[in-house]
Parts: structure tokens; C-alpha cells; sequence
């Protein structure tokens, strides 16, 4: 590695901040002085960027203490407004989770909302049970509280601020609801998280000033890096944090719970980095703008660990609000709020030149050599194609009724999938269908079928087929390769074989 022509300690820079001489820009202010004066004289003349993200953070949540009752009782379970939260720990502490949803009202309120509501000041029903003991002799609590009441209020979000997130997009005939939002069919929309180059990480990824002890902006307080997140993954570009911080000073403008369509509850998290400039590198980095920071586009369609990747865009084509993608330009939409990210960034510079907010020195980096590895399984989960029935009838769109009729009598079964002459599949009639074309004279297959068929792909999990089956409450579905061309038939009947370990 080369040597620095500027090197500055984040103990100097913080005596600059307490004498009010600290140049402090935010990372898209930084852009432009390092295209105009290069990374040197900006290290030269900057002394701390700040950064901002605020977007879903789902690995969040928050630890609580209630203080003892009497007679005192030690939690076996708890729930916070109807949400449980976890009670394994010690007696009247609890953890709740950002996506647990309520137990009543489902995903429409959650462990998110709670955080939220604690923070706003807003009182919280507390239930609580136990089998009881000696030192904790009672079974059963019911109170409320507010965070006044709390001894100790702590969020503790163990995976925040990726360094960077890939977009996803949808290649299925179907909508579908994910924790990117929702995907229309036929990659009809994009969707992305992440701030870009305001995205703290993005703006440090070696790493240099970032790690355990990183004094950051944490929901509208300081709080710390405590350590790399879960599922740090520094060698593709996925790195993350432990983030750590006190709830009952925090700002509900800056947390907030949030129901994701059809898929969960998640927090939105408004996090802020301020990366010391201590050399030219530094400097580089917190200067890259988003037409030099890429991502993948992903097909979430795709119901397997590792999605195709359909494309490389920068950060710029993204917020453009529409990108080529399978020779159509498809509308692209933000997970996170770039406003938001902005506001973060600004708030941090002001608290900074305030002299309100000194830079911390992390005790170590962050890892940027730790392995990323999938869950052990102890055998491969089965895919379509093992259950499928690959001898299939099928039918032309010219073909009769009568043939249809013909063939679900003479065979025993109840779908018949549709093809053109290339055997693509291009529609499907049942035996429901059939019976009720008979009665209202129709005479063919093009009459009557379904062209908007549910499908499944040769590879795809039997664990999404059959999510796919209670969705659409269907009995079957027609099995296909990337061309849409039929390889068999998948039924509810064929799963309950696997189930009762009768796989064929």
C-alpha cells in the first residue's frame, strides 16, 4: 500500500470539532469537492463526512427491563400490546423483535409498531406468564407501562445498513409480496434499498474508520457499532453492522414500524455514519458518486437461495425511476427514503459542527476476510421435477370438449394442459371446467381454458409449489423449463406422497 500524502487522527479531528474549525460535508457534498480537487486536496480540506440511510431493517429490535413485580415473577412468556417478545433471558427482561407479528391482528401490527410506540411515549399492555418457583412464586401479570417506567430501553438491532442491497424484479405471470415490496408480473417493476452514496458503508468499504466503537446517529440519538452484523459479507460487497442504542432518547421520526404488503412487519431505521477523513484513500472512497456504486438486479420470481442475477446497474439507474431490463424499460421504485437519508446526513453535520457530536475511533475494524456461508442442510430439498408426473396428455386450443371430457374419464385425472405446436404451454382446462362448458355448449378447448396458468419450474422447491398450490387454491399445476415449454404435471396429491415418504 502506498503511502498517504495526508494523514489525520480522529483525535485531531475532534479538536478541531471542539474548537468549531471541523470542515464537516455530507457524502453527496463530497462527490463534488473530490471531481473537483481530487481525493487529496479534499483530504486535505474535509475533515468528516456524514452519511444517512433510513429503510427497512428487519434484524432489528429492542431489549427491555420492567423491574421485578411483587410478589416477583420471572417471564416464561411476555407479550408487549398482544406481540410476544422473547423471555428466555433472565427474569423481567425481554427482547422484542422487529418483525414478530401480533398475535391478533397479524402482520398489520407488530414488534416494529411496539418499538415505535414505546418511543412516541405511548402506554403498552404487558402480559405475563410463568410455571413459577420458590424465588418467583407468581404465575401470571397483566400492567402497563411506558418508556418512563422502563429501567433500561435498548435497541439492538443485530444486522443494520448493509453495505449495499441488490434490486429485485419479478419474471413470474404473478404478482408477488416480498420484503423488497411488492413485484408485478413479467418484470413489471424494480424495486431497491439502500441510499446509495449517502449509504454509511458505501462510503468507508475498507473499512478504515468503521468498527466496534463507531459512535453513530442511531433513530434520532447517538448510539454505537457494537460489531459486524449478521451476515457480514465483505468480500461480495455485503457488509453490515451491530448497531446499539438508548430507545427512550431516540425520535419517531427517525423509527418507525411499518407493515410490508402481504409479506411482514419490519422497522424502518434512520442510521447515519460519520466517516472521519483521515487520508487521500478515505477520501476517494467517501467520494464515489452513484453512477460509480453497482448492485445487481435480481429475479425474485426465482424462489431458490441463490437468484439469477439478471443485470449490473449503478445507483444512478436506479434513481433515474426506470431501467432497460429484457429489452423494455421497466419503472424503478425505492424501498428506503432518500429524503429521509438526506435529512440524517444534515442533522449528523450540524450536531457535528455543533460540537454536540465527537467521532469515536473504532477499538478494531470491521472484518473484511469473514466467509459468508449458506445453512447446513443434511440432504438437498427436492424440486419439482422429482415429483412431477412427466408423462402428460395434453390438449390444442382447437381441440374439442369432448375430447377433453374423453380423456379425464378414460385416465383418472383432472388437469389438461394447453400447448402450441412447440409444446409451450399456453393455457390449461380442468375437469370443473369441462363440466360446466357441457352445460353451456361450448365447443373447444379455446373456449374455456385458463391462459394465466400458475406454474411451477423444473428446479423450483417443493416448498414453493406448494405455497403456490394454497395461494391460488389449486389442485395442480403444469411443470416448465425456462422457454415455457411443459416437462409434466405437479399435483396436491404427488406433495402428500412426499409427506407420507411414498416419493415416486
Amino acid at each position: 500500500m502506498s503511502k498517504n500524502k495526508v494523514n489525520k487522527s480522529v483525535s485531531e479531528i475532534n479538536e478541531r470539532i471542539k474548537r468549531g474549525e471541523a470542515v464537516v460535508v455530507t457524502a453527496d457534498e463530497m462527490v463534488d469537492i473530490v471531481e473537483e480537487e481530487g481525493e487529496v486536496e479534499a483530504a486535505k480540506k474535509v475533515d468528516v463526512v456524514t452519511t444517512g440511510t433510513f429503510g427497512a431493517m428487519c434484524s432489528s429490535g429492542a431489549w427491555l427491563n420492567f423491574g421485578h413485580a411483587d410478589p416477583p415473577i420471572k417471564f416464561g412468556r411476555v407479550w408487549l400490546n398482544d406481540v410476544e417478545a422473547y423471555a428466555g433471558v433472565a427474569a423481567v427482561d425481554a427482547y422484542i423483535g422487529a418483525t414478530k407479528p401480533s398475535e391478533n391482528e397479524g402482520i398489520l401490527y407488530g414488534g416494529g409498531h411496539v418499538i415505535e410506540d414505546i418511543i412516541k411515549g405511548d402506554e403498552i399492555e404487558l402480559r405475563g406468564e410463568s410455571s413459577g418457583s420458590d424465588c418467583y412464586p407468581r404465575k401470571e401479570i397483566e400492567t402497563s407501562f411506558t418508556k418512563d417506567d422502563l429501567n433500561q430501553a435498548v435497541l439492538c438491532n443485530p444486522r443494520n445498513s448493509y453495505q449495499k442491497y441488490n434490486a429485485a424484479t419479478n419474471s413470474r405471470n404473478e404478482t408477488i409480496y416480498t420484503y423488497m415490496g411488492t413485484l408485478l408480473p413479467n418484470f413489471g417493476n424494480i424495486t431497491f434499498s439502500g441510499s446509495g452514496e449517502l449509504n454509511p458503508l458505501n462510503n468507508d468499504p475498507n473499512y478504515e474508520t468503521i468498527g466496534p466503537g463507531t459512535r453513530i446517529f442511531l433513530g434520532g440519538t447517538k448510539g454505537y457499532i457494537f460489531w459486524e452484523g449478521t451476515q457480514h459479507n465483505p468480500k461480495n460487497g455485503f457488509g453490515t453492522v451491530m448497531t446499539i442504542g438508548d430507545l427512550k432518547q431516540m425520535d419517531s421520526e427517525y423509527i418507525r414500524g411499518v407493515t410490508v404488503q402481504k409479506y411482514g412487519v419490519s422497522l424502518f431505521v434512520g442510521l447515519g455514519v460519520p466517516i472521519p477523513v483521515v487520508n487521500e484513500r478515505v477520501a476517494k472512497t467517501a467520494g464515489a458518486g452513484d453512477e460509480e456504486i453497482t448492485t445487481s438486479i435480481l429475479d425474485y420470481g426465482i424462489p431458490r437461495r441463490d437468484r439469477p442475477e439478471l443485470k449490473e446497474v449503478t445507483y444512478s439507474e436506479l434513481k433515474s425511476g426506470k431501467v432497460e431490463l429484457e429489452g423494455s424499460e421497466r419503472p424503478v421504485s425505492p424501498l428506503s427514503s432518500l429524503k429521509k437519508a438526506k435529512e440524517i446526513s444534515e442533522d449528523l453535520k450540524e450536531w457535528i459542527e455543533d460540537g454536540e457530536f465527537l467521532l469515536s475511533k473504532p477499538h478494531e475494524r470491521l472484518s473484511r476476510d469473514r466467509e459468508f456461508k449458506p445453512m447446513k442442510q443434511p440432504s438437498v430439498a427436492p424440486v419439482a421435477r422429482e415429483l412431477m408426473t412427466g408423462a402428460v396428455i395434453t390438449g390444442k386450443p382447437d381441440d374439442s370438449i369432448e375430447f377433453a371430457a374423453k380423456a379425464f374419464a378414460e385416465k383418472g385425472f383432472d388437469h389438461l394442459p394447453i400447448v402450441n405446436d412447440e409444446n409451450k404451454l399456453i393455457g390449461i382446462v380442468t375437469s370443473w371446467d369441462v363440466a360446466v362448458a357441457v352445460g353451456k355448449g361450448k365447443e373447444k378447448l379455446s373456449d374455456i381454458s385458463t391462459s394465466k396458468v400458475v406454474t411451477a419450474l423444473e428446479n423450483e422447491p417443493v416448498d414453493s409449489v406448494a405455497r403456490k398450490l394454497q395461494k391460488h387454491n389449486i389442485s395442480g399445476m403444469p411443470v416448465v423449463d425456462s422457454d415455457q415449454r411443459l416437462k409434466g404435471i405437479v399435483t396436491s396429491e404427488d406433495l402428500s406422497k412426499l409427506i407420507g415418504g411414498t416419493k415416486r
